[in-house]
């Protein structure tokens, strides 16, 4: 695997991580899940905990598909560096 195409891939799935973060922080503030940016953060990371949410039920009132969703993308950057190291 070129080593330049799997940097980009890497960071990529870094900023994934990001995002499911901020949108697991905008739980506590509704009226950011409202703006602009809520919005765009809510189109970008449903379709990663959707998936998640219908397999693992809410568990105590608390959501834990975002802490699945971000420990399989660790998963995926650590196969992608491996694969590139090759």
């Amino acid at each position: 695997m070129n080593p330049a195409i799997a940097d980009a891939f890497v960071i990529f799935l870094y900023v994934l991580i990001g995002l499911v973060i901020a949108r697991a922080f905008m739980s506590w503030v509704p009226s950011m899940r409202e703006s602009e940016f809520g919005r765009f953060i809510f189109r970008a990371t449903e379709p990663l905990l959707e998936p998640i949410r219908r397999v693992l039920p809410t568990m105590g009132g608390f959501d834990f598909s975002p802490l699945i969703v971000i420990v399989l993308i660790q998963i995926m950057i650590v196969v992608v560096r491996q694969a590139a190291e090759s």
